[in-house]
């Protein structure tokens, strides 16, 4: 019979200082490291993956170049240009209201763009560029345009009132929003009633004076069809930071008489007594019986 080898390396003694395989007992095995040259292109297309499916269904950053929504939305020649983040989901459930800020395709007849920018010849430069399009480095080479809503279809929008303000449906608008560049004067320009058709928006600039909107020759109403989404939040500059207000313009001018207004408050109050004096006649009577079967 053969007999056991009663030594510490056979019986695998952990201070026997070795085991099978050329590791020390107790020791596992050093994993070899992944080479970070060789993950690094996965990261980045995984990345650009991402951002395009992000900017193509949720949200996406855009650069404002032009003035025309001053002071609400900085843009200027020679400055740092907001970049807001333009969401695309809400859209898809309720439609574009007065007062949204919105990013939309400028239709055919709107010949002028803002977000158009000249792409350079050089093909590594304009592949960059178009890079930082999509994460808002740079504008979008897109007939894109920021405007506010002012009209939905089936209303009339004309200008302007006695005390310079625009009307929809014969209503004055609330607009505390409205900026006048300096030397353009702070009048609005007069324009005719127009009636927006259905599924149609009236876009408006902020900065009033300078912008090429509804009111422009050929220009007019936008078709919700067009809208890309709604601007929510300025990102950059850092001392920026904010949110961004879409007061319904027509929510003073639609909204009823004083009175009128009153009249549910002033319901609830008369009919709060009637209801108490049935209340308390009805729970009398519930004590009533039980007292007297007791």
């Amino acid at each position: 019979m053969a007999e056991l080898d009663p030594s510490p390396a056979a019986q695998g003694d952990p201070d026997s200082g070795s085991s099978d395989g050329d590791h020390p007992v107790g020791e596992k095995p050093a994993k070899k490291k992944s080479s970070f040259w060789r993950e690094l292109p996965i990261l980045i297309l995984t990345a650009l993956v991402l951002t395009f499916l992000i900017q193509t269904f949720l949200a996406r950053v855009y650069v404002i170049p032009s003035q025309s929504m001053e002071t609400t939305l900085h843009g200027c020649f020679g400055c740092t240009n907001d970049r807001v983040l333009v969401d695309k989901i809400t859209y898809n459930f309720t439609d574009p209201k007065p007062g949204d800020v919105v990013v939309f395709r400028g239709p055919d007849s709107w010949s002028q763009t803002e977000f158009d920018d000249n792409r350079s010849d050089n093909v590594v430069v304009r592949w960059f560029q178009e890079l930082g399009s999509v994460i808002g480095l740079a504008p979008p080479n897109e007939r894109d345009f920021v405007k506010r809503v002012i009209a939905v279809g089936g209303q009339t929008v004309e200008c302007c009132t006695p005390d310079n303000k625009v009307k929809v449906d014969g209503k004055p608008l609330t607009e505390p929003y409205i900026h006048y560049e300096e030397g353009r004067g702070d009048k609005q320009e007069e324009f005719a009633a127009v009636k927006v058709p259905e599924g149609q928006l009236w876009m408006m600039g902020d900065n009033r004076n300078n912008s090429s909107d509804s009111r422009a020759d050929n220009h007019g109403p936008v078709p919700v069809a067009n809208v890309i989404g709604k601007a929510q939040f300025i990102v950059l500059p850092p001392s920026r930071w904010q949110g961004i207000d879409n007061p319904n313009p027509q929510a003073v001018a639609l909204s009823a008489p004083a009175w009128q207004a009153g009249l549910p408050a002033g319901l609830g109050l008369a009919a709060a007594w009637p209801v108490l004096w049935l209340f308390r006649r009805t729970s009398r009577g519930i004590r009533s019986r039980m007292t007297s079967q007791d």
